[in-house]
């Protein structure tokens, strides 16, 4: 076989890309995995938080063998108001013991373990390699033009996970042209902490970890929200913003994050603590809608460059979506290859399989949690509605303290009537609830 040709190639080293590669190099099959940066994880960046139930049934006790930081013990929930904040914090003893619920995790260094897992197993890893093109015969895709010499790459199936603006699934004619309100930007900064602060501040013990997701508005009015993570010795912790909210506001995000550690909640437990590192990421966000056509002749999509991402405000997915993403690609391909076909009649098994899992289930059950967070009262009058109502009930200034209902009623004509809260409750309960 000819060094340039394959049985499959693999566009992409995030976990999508790196699941298919890795569960068929274990079929014997000839695969390689391209990825544009120096090593897998170097141009990849997210929150913090792995939730590994399906890379449990790809690698078996895989907390034992991966590079993880912290077990998600207890996460929280918080809303912000301009100087208060108030919190659901959620303990479990469940989520303390195997296989866990989650783990908090860096990219650049899960991302390149999972990778040499793919390599051991007897995938070609190609980094520094960009895919720029599809090489078609009729309406079969049968390769990828890489950037590099002879760098025209031919097989038998391209899974294309490049990514959240996948070029690939653009030049296959899959998806459809963008607009900012299907994205986020995802700006994330990581900051070492003194030694045992994070155990103090937190009350965390051993290896239990913590997550922090929080709504509010965020600096120069826009629409999104924010998270901090536990590391091992440091804190990952971001702002993520709606585009559009960005352009209409014509705010920058770096501003919103800077505001966001300046909170009277946020920054004393960054006190003491010495920038390390900082990143990026466009998060697709518009759910459903945003799901491409996922298959073609020799050809599927997965992770972000088919939109597999479930942000429905309270649930923030996405490595695990395409973790199964990468595993049902897989799998198509291994019986493509069983039954010696790979047109697109083929490469549909691949939505079937999706459709049968999580992945698909749950982005069609949660589809009404995208109108639900382009509501502008979520960002900007709820959260301090909330802090304000308990702010007034626990204050304690010698006046005696009100009924919280003729409270509630007297703080919500300030900003908002009765029916139109009542309309954004129905929201919320047909989006998360019903």
């Amino acid at each position: 076989m000819n060094s340039n040709n394959f049985d499959v190639i693999v566009v992409g080293a995030g976990p999508a890309g790196i699941t298919a590669a890795l569960l068929l190099a274990r079929k014997g099959l000839k695969v390689t995995l391209l990825e544009r940066g120096e090593f897998p994880g170097s141009k990849n960046m997210f929150g913090g938080a792995v939730f590994g139930r399906v890379l449990h049934d790809i690698i078996p006790e895989y907390w034992t063998k991966a590079p993880f930081e912290r077990f998600i013990s207890r996460k929280m929930i918080t809303m912000l108001a301009e100087d208060s904040a108030v919190s659901l914090d959620f303990h479990s003893a469940a989520f303390k013991k195997p296989p866990y619920n989650g783990f908090v995790v860096q990219r650049t260094s899960f991302d390149r373990w999972y990778a040499q897992e793919a390599v051991k197993a007897g995938a070609v890893l190609l980094t520094q390699t960009v895919a720029d093109d599809i090489i078609r015969e009729g309406s079969q895709v049968v390769g990828v033009m890489a950037r590099r010499p002879q760098g025209e790459l031919r097989a038998k199936v391209v899974i294309a996970a490049d990514g959240a603006v996948s070029l690939l699934a653009k030049k296959a004619g899959l998806r459809r042209e963008f607009t900012p309100n299907q994205f986020s930007l995802g700006v994330k900064e990581v900051v070492q902490l003194p030694a045992g602060a994070l155990e103090e501040r937190l009350g965390l013990t051993g290896d239990e970890g913590m997550s922090n997701e929080f709504l509010g508005r965020m600096g120069g009015g826009l629409h999104g929200g924010a998270f901090i993570y536990t590391n091992r010795d440091c804190l990952s912790l971001g702002v993520v913003a709606q585009a559009h909210s960005l352009k209409a506001r014509k705010a920058t995000i770096y501003d919103a994050l800077d505001q966001f550690k300046r909170h009277p909640a946020v920054a004393p437990l960054l006190e003491g603590g010495r920038f390390l590192e900082y990143s990026a990421h466009l998060i697709p966000e518009a759910g459903i809608n945003m799901v491409p056509q996922l298959f073609t002749g020799g050809m599927m999509v997965a992770g972000d460059a088919a939109g597999l991402v479930l942000a429905g405000g309270v649930f923030l997915e996405g490595v695990n979506f395409a973790i199964a993403a990468g595993k049902a690609a897989a799998e198509t391909a291994i019986q493509a290859f069983e039954k010696g076909s790979f047109d697109q009649a083929a490469m549909a098994e691949y939505e079937v399989r999706l459709k049968e899992s999580f992945v698909l289930q749950d982005i069609d059950r949660f589809k009404t949690a995208i109108p639900m967070l382009l509501n502008e009262r979520l960002y900007e009058v709820y959260p301090s509605f909330v802090c304000r109502t308990l702010e007034n009930w626990f204050m304690v200034d010698g006046t005696g303290h009100p009924k919280l209902a003729g409270m509630v009623k007297r703080l919500l004509g300030e900003d908002m009537g009765l029916w139109q809260m009542t309309k954004d409750g129905y929201q919320f309960g047909r989006a998360m609830l019903w």
